[in-house]
């Protein structure tokens, strides 16, 4: 199942955009409870209901998370039709960003796995359990984000990302930055591409009867034009997904 075009990796993960509002929360937290072992720092969870002309066709259910000094992001996107079809992946990062391992499977028994080799990331491919895996090697840094296609919560991290390396200024309030461009790996797709992040600015739109003003940022690349709204009053969470191609919108729960 496929509700894009082929598109980016996911980025390097728990970005200091999003850990310094949560720092202050967990510290305090934790002199409370000196005698209870911390738990892991969640970065974001809840869910993204996927909407094609109206109509609800998915859900994706996400937890991003700080453990042992890794980014771990797991991700689960199960169809409403009733015979309906579940994918899920989990993404593991150090906390600079860097890939250590991603993995995907889905219910019909494919899989893969991405991890680095040397200079290389090797993909490794099982069409069904057991069966002898195919290996791909990209020549692409660890560093790649990875974007796989369906799964919205890496265009989150990707997001989180270019607002953290982005030169970027505040005027009057308003904060400005500059496009920047992301070369990532697709694996479901088995291949690279290049992608373009650029902030638009703050807009008032509707949602679920309620009208809300978010921070709006433009995804492109070849056969690609997303819009993505992220609330910078709540950690940058992602809010809102457009893709006005496909007639789908994507609403956080």
């Amino acid at each position: 199942m496929k509700f894009e075009p082929p598109t980016r990796r996911a980025l390097a993960l728990i970005l200091a955009v999003s850990f310094a509002a949560f720092a202050g929360a967990y510290a305090a937290d934790k002199k409370d409870k000196k005698d209870k072992p911390a738990p892991n720092p969640i970065v974001d969870s809840g869910s993204f209901g996927v909407f094609i002309r109206g109509q609800r066709v998915a859900t994706e259910t996400f937890h991003i998370e700080q453990q042992g000094g890794e980014s771990i992001v797991k991700s689960q996107l199960k169809e409403t039709s009733g015979d309906s079809g579940s994918q899920k992946s989990e993404l593991t990062m150090t906390s600079s960003g860097e890939l250590l391992r991603y993995e995907w499977s889905q219910s019909s028994g494919a899989s893969l796995v991405v991890a680095p080799d040397n200079d290389f990331l090797k993909e490794k491919i099982s069409a069904s359990p057991g069966a002898k895996a195919a290996e791909q090697a990209f020549l692409l840094p660890s560093g790649t984000p990875i974007l796989d296609n369906n799964f919205f919560v890496h265009r989150e991290i990707l997001a989180w990302k270019y607002l953290t390396v982005a030169p970027c200024k505040d005027e009057n309030g308003h904060r400005q930055c500059q496009p920047a461009d992301f070369g990532t790996l697709v694996p479901q797709d088995h291949t690279s591409m290049s992608v373009r992040l650029e902030l638009i600015g703050k807009e008032k739109i509707t949602i679920r009867g309620a009208e809300r003003e978010l921070l709006r940022l433009n995804l492109s690349g070849e056969d690609l034009q997303w819009e993505l709204w992220l609330d910078e009053n709540d950690h940058f969470k992602l809010i809102r997904v457009a893709i006005p191609a496909d007639s789908t919108v994507v609403d956080r729960d």
